[in-house]
């Protein structure tokens, strides 16, 4: 899940199929007759601890649960069994799921890896002939969709539902799924935190009953390592899609934020993205397919949701256009179709599980069939090579506007805080024709290199660039080139850690420089299938660069100094030397914050001395035009 304050944003969906889905039809107050929950009165449920603090919650009912097994039946999940409103332990998952792996050749288990506190992060694979490795899985020549459950593993809808379809594939009537495609499972990513459950873990969400915790156990947000992968889970995860190679990914989440109508929502990259053929793959195949999937089994399907301004609907919403740094955003970078489900936080957990379970089961149905079409669009998108790659975005208004399914409110003015706060009463409602704002027009922009040069020295750079799969090369011996480099000013510290991490901002000017690279330099070609990921990587003003996440921060340091009685008539030397430096020092002068600074006026003699550090903010990764 995806939270930032007022500006958090949204996913839209601008196709004409998803647009009609989007708009229905504005004389039904707000489309609830396909729900089954027409004419019900909203109350105050009373199946959480937390149910007297939320919204009132609509009574649902839908064609789905017939995809339930009863409490008696041999086969039913512990979800199941225990009226629909728990999730089983990290222990308890996989007791059950190994019971059922014990059923069938369909279904093999391996480790990714362990996590710091030592688990397992188990994967499923799920193929009719039984694949057990990436090869052998890779000879089947079908498609291939991870899918992966808790990465915030209080948010583990993902995994109740990926335990039923298994057990409906190998036991019951689904196993024809298998024809044509295979399915990747991890229930479980962040394993650690799911063990850190507690029913009152994840306050804004109705069940189930016990949470995992959000973060890792070393208090990192996955989904926000997918760029930097400081953590051991991501940089399993990122090595095991770079050895099973998946055509699709699947991050299953659950939204907080505001109240509406719709219980799964998801969303992918943008077309002005970096993987825009598989962008028309999801917008005109992949989403008309999976709503109307959801919509016949009695949910409401729609683009991801996070409005402008929480208190104020008729602001409008974002259109989300994420960075590496999370699932969605990175699978754009690296040609991966990247689906993020974001499950609605207030709908029950009976009715989120069956959304989840519904929208799985139609992408694989929808992958198999369009499997030749999803793999063209990945390959266009890895060997595409566009001449300019943007690095960041500007806000503008969209030209559609969204028809939205919401629930009423009001404001009232609260004698806790002494705000107006909002108060959602439950009853559908339809917000006609709100805006949509999102980051679609390119700001920073740079032209793509031929590639890029790492000295050996920066071996936690390199090592972090071989975890994601990026090709590389070394020079075998020292060699001369005429190459670029950024020279960066006004460094800019984020006065606070984020994700364990002092991150920092810098203004860049390219220079051309003649250099001796040392044996060893690591040479990066943009020209491969992740280019696009080096260049993001690798170029200081791209947001989720190596440089802006502090990989790089020693070079902001000043580590030789000249003491003043050196520099006193060092500088009286150079302008007895130099005329026109004299006239410099004269036109510096004219500033009088520069005139009454002596310390100012000695550092601007020793910065034009021989004795001055010329590699003091160089960033040291070098461009190859």
């Amino acid at each position: 899940m995806r939270l930032t304050p007022l500006s958090t944003t949204i996913l839209l969906a601008l196709s004409i199929a998803s647009t009609s889905c989007l708009a229905g039809d504005a004389a039904t107050n707000a489309n609830t007759a396909s729900t089954g929950t027409a004419g019900l009165t909203p109350k105050q449920a009373n199946t959480y601890i937390n149910d007297r603090i939320l919204p009132p919650a609509i009574e649902w009912h839908g064609k789905s649960e017939a995809l339930l097994l009863g409490v008696d039946d041999e086969w039913a999940t512990p979800f199941e069994k225990d009226g629909l409103k728990t999730s089983p332990s990290y222990d308890e998952t996989f007791a059950w799921l190994d019971k059922l792996i014990a059923q069938t050749d369909k279904l093999k288990k391996v480790s990714l890896g362990k996590s710091p506190q030592g688990r397992d992060i188990w994967m499923l694979i799920a193929s009719s002939e039984g694949a057990y490795s990436p090869e052998v899985l890779a000879e089947n020549g079908k498609p291939s969709v991870l899918v992966q459950a808790g990465i915030h593993s209080g948010e583990i809808d993902g995994k109740d539902a990926g335990m039923m379809l298994l057990r409906d594939i190998v036991l019951g009537n689904k196993g024809v799924l298998l024809d044509n495609a295979n399915l990747l499972f991890v229930p479980i990513f962040s394993v650690d935190g799911h063990e850190r459950s507690s029913q009152y873990n994840r306050v804004n969400q109705r069940g189930p009953v016990n949470m995992g915790w959000r973060t890792t156990s070393n208090n990192l947000n996955l989904n926000r390592d997918y760029a930097k992968a400081d953590t051991l889970e991501m940089q399993h995860m990122l090595q095991a899609i770079n050895e099973w190679q998946p055509d699709l990914y699947i991050d299953v989440h659950v939204t907080d934020g505001i109240d509406y109508q719709y219980d799964v929502t998801f969303g992918y990259n943008l077309a002005q993205g970096l993987s825009p053929a598989s962008y028309a793959w999801l917008e005109k195949s992949y989403r008309p397919a999976i709503e109307s999937a959801l919509t016949s089994q009695g949910h409401i399907p729609g683009p991801l949701i996070f409005a402008i301004d929480n208190t104020d609907i008729t602001k409008g919403m974002s259109l989300w256009n994420p960075s590496p740094r999370y699932s969605n955003g990175y699978g754009d970078t690296r040609h991966l179709p990247t689906i993020l489900i974001e499950n609605h936080s207030l709908k029950p957990y009976k009715q989120r599980v069956l959304g989840t379970y519904v929208m799985l089961e139609a992408t694989l149905k929808t992958v198999g069939k369009q499997a030749t079409k999803l793999k063209s669009a990945i390959k266009q998108d890895k060997f595409n090579y566009p001449a300019r790659v943007t690095l960041t975005w500007k806000e503008v208004q969209q030209k559609r506007s969204w028809d939205f399914k919401g629930i009423e409110y009001h404001m009232e003015e609260s004698p806790i805080s002494g705000n107006e706060i909002v108060r959602w009463n439950g009853v559908p409602k339809l917000y006609p024709n709100l805006p949509v704002i999102g980051d679609t027009v390119p700001d920073i922009s740079v032209t793509r290199p031929s590639a890029y040069y790492i000295p050996p020295q920066w071996t936690e750079v390199i090592e972090r660039l071989h975890i994601h799969g990026i090709r590389m090369t070394r020079l075998i011996q020292p060699t001369e080139m005429k190459l670029q480099q950024y020279e960066l000013s006004s460094p800019k510290f984020r006065s606070k850690d984020y994700e364990g991490r002092q991150t920092v901002k810098a203004d860049a000017k390219l220079e051309s420089v003649e250099t001796k690279l040392p044996s060893g330099t690591v040479r990066i070609d943009t020209h491969q299938p992740l280019g696009d990921l080096a260049i993001l990587l690798l170029e200081p003003q791209s947001p989720d660069s190596l440089l802006q996440w502090g990989f790089f921060n020693p070079i902001f340091t000043r580590t030789e100094y000249i003491e003043n009685y050196a520099v006193e008539p060092l500088a009286a030397q150079m302008l007895k030397d130099d005329p026109k430096l004299q006239l410099a020092f004269d036109k510096a002068l004219k500033d009088e914050e520069f005139a009454a600074d002596p310390k100012a006026r000695l550092r601007w003699f020793y910065q034009r001395s021989p004795y001055y550090d010329d590699q003091y903010q160089k960033y040291p990764v070098l461009r190859e035009k």
